[in-house]
């Protein structure tokens, strides 16, 4: 298509290779969100270190968690995840956990948000079923079982707010529990809770019992009756 110049040519460039090939550039820089570079290492690091023991391990897991300070010596400062480690004589899972804690550290070093992790983890299922811990709560898989140890940590570093009972939910649950303590002493088992308890969908504990009519947990409170 032919386009007619109305005004006056008073000079012209010639557009190169090069200076293509630098618009082209620009252009597709545009698009890109960078996401800044990886944390550095520090020379010294401190961190926690969890020993976890399930029944689908024979040795127990240990499990590192090592922190970095951001912003030292300024308001802001605050302590987040670097790197983990997880160790045991039990090698059946080695291959994974290795890959596991490798791309786990890649996110904790990218920076930004991770406590989306915590819910990722505790999301896999065992295709063999999960099992019960001390207490009573049910873990859906080994994997999970890592999600709870991080969740705790961020937790003991002030990335998670663990939710609590409001005071007058927390007294009336264990106002509803020594009732039925005091009623069914011989039912309790090992766990704390009434031998058949249901498990409750919202802290994953086997303490749900019928009680004036409506399931209850014992653990958490929660109620079918609102």
């Amino acid at each position: 298509m032919a386009i007619k110049i109305e005004k006056k040519i008073v000079g012209y460039n010639v557009v190169s290779e090069e200076d293509k090939a630098n618009a082209l550039a620009q252009r597709e820089n545009q698009n890109v969100v960078q996401l800044g570079e990886p944390l550095g290492r520090p020379e010294k690091i401190t961190g926690s270190t969890y020993k976890v023991k399930t029944p689908v391990t024979e040795h127990a897991l240990y499990i590192t968690i090592n922190d970095i300070i951001m912003n030292e010596g300024t308001p802001q400062e605050h302590r987040r995840p670097f790197e983990i480690f997880i160790n045991s004589k039990n090698m059946d899972h080695f291959q994974w956990i290795v890959a596991l804690t490798r791309v786990m550290s890649a996110v904790f070093r990218k920076g930004g948000d991770l406590t989306f992790l915590v819910e990722e983890l505790h999301s896999v299922f065992d295709p063999n079923g999960g099992y019960f811990k001390k207490g009573g709560k049910y873990v859906p898989s080994l994997v999970a079982e890592i999600g709870e140890v991080v969740e705790q940590h961020l937790i003991d570093i002030g990335m998670l707010k663990k939710a609590l009972p409001d005071e007058h939910q927390k007294k009336l649950m264990e106002e509803k529990r020594a009732e039925y303590m005091e009623k069914h002493s011989e039912e309790i088992d090992s766990t704390g809770y009434p031998k058949g308890s249901q498990l409750c969908s919202k802290c994953q504990t086997k303490a749900v019992i019928m009680m004036d009519g409506c399931l209850t947990c014992l653990s958490c409170g929660d109620s079918k009756c609102g």
